[in-house]
């Protein structure tokens, strides 16, 4: 009879390198979607390669970001399903450097879990991949640290990090924005990444549903409201700002339409347009010009949370604002629409001190 098999001692403590090496094998075949001619060396390396030598920019500005997802991954870990987490961290990355006319370049994950899952890691790369394909962004390496001592069972964290290039003079900042532009709003999914601990009280604990009760007055499970994936703006915004936005600078209005972008996400509208306005310029929020996902409804009615927080902390269905030329605003709704977004007039800029009023 052969001898049973000695377990590792690491092993024996939660960390199973053996495992972790096994997954990282699999990667090559999964990876060949989110990748670019760019990438140099092989997935694996001690640091990814991009080459920048053959770039179209003729200034190129590296721009990054990193974020995380945040306590939305409770809805992960509760439903057992995580591709859209996967899809998440790498679509907010994208659209925080998108604000600026970036286009991504490579992307880098950060896994730390207390037990590594196979089932689990799957899902999530099959998302990350997924999202990093759909924006033409390289996955270009990650880090997944077994910390067993450190999380809860079946729990994990995630973080990443995106690096894009931008046209130095094309760069968008919001200091041409003046009073008479109009704001744009493109819709969200839903609560995206942002508003989810304030979420998980008042559905789960206040009004006591469940994942699988529907939301009040549509067909949709509580579930599936939540665990929509944020959506990933940057196929939309890059062929806009290449047909509005002409002009040789962004310093100047001059053949140019789109101003300023603002992604809507934690600190809603009040905390998020105001990044964008100059000094002396106010932006309106008409908020009866779009009707807000029935998720937020809920969560507005059940925790008893008023107006003004509401849009504070939630996106409340418009998840991108952008700042046009107001003789402009009907050909970018045009565009827009024409690329299957519903986008929406949603304020206009006026004089100020840099600050967003709501109108309801």
């Amino acid at each position: 009879m052969p001898a049973k098999k000695k377990t590792k001692a690491y092993a024996a403590v939660g960390v199973n390198i053996d495992l972790a090496d096994r997954m990282k094998g699999g990667l090559k075949e999964s990876l060949k979607s989110a990748s670019r001619p760019e990438v140099l060396g092989a997935v694996g390396g001690f640091g990814g390669l991009f080459d920048l030598s053959k770039s179209k920019y003729k200034e190129p500005v590296l721009v990054s970001s990193i974020d995380g997802v945040g306590t939305k991954l409770k809805l992960a870990f509760q439903s057992g399903k995580h591709k859209s987490v996967g899809l998440d961290i790498v679509n907010h990355c994208i659209d925080d450097i998108s604000v600026i006319g970036a286009e991504p370049l490579f992307f880098l994950d950060y896994l730390g879990l207390g037990k590594l899952e196979p089932k689990v890691f799957k899902q999530l790369l099959a998302g990350i991949s997924e999202a990093c394909a759909s924006a033409n962004c390289a996955l270009i390496g990650g880090e997944t640290a077994q910390l067993p001592d450190m999380y809860s069972e079946g729990e994990y964290d995630i973080a990443g990090v995106i690096v894009g290039v931008a046209e130095k003079k094309k760069m968008l900042s919001g200091s041409t924005i003046r009073p008479g532009d109009v704001v744009i709003g493109l819709p969200s999914s839903g609560l995206h990444t942002n508003g989810y601990t304030l979420a998980r009280k008042v559905i789960f604990d206040q009004a006591k549903l469940t994942l699988k009760d529907k939301v009040p007055g549509t067909r949709q499970t509580v579930e599936k409201a939540l665990m929509a994936p944020h959506t990933n703006y940057a196929p939309l915004l890059q062929p806009l700002l290449a047909e509005f936005n002409k002009g040789r600078s962004s310093k100047f209005r001059k053949d140019n339409a789109v101003f300023g972008i603002a992604h809507i996400t934690g600190g809603g509208f009040t905390g998020n347009i105001p990044r964008i306005l100059p000094e002396k310029v106010d932006v309106e929020i008409d908020t009866t010009t779009w009707e807000p996902l029935p998720i937020f409804k809920l969560i507005g009615e059940k925790g008893g949370i008023d107006f003004d927080e509401m849009y504070e902390v939630f996106n409340m269905g418009i998840g991108m604002t952008l700042v046009v030329d107001g003789k402009q605003a009907d050909d970018v709704l045009a565009f827009c629409h024409a690329a299957g977004c519903k986008a929406v007039k949603v304020g206009q800029a006026v004089k100020g001190t840099g600050k967003v009023s709501l109108k309801r």
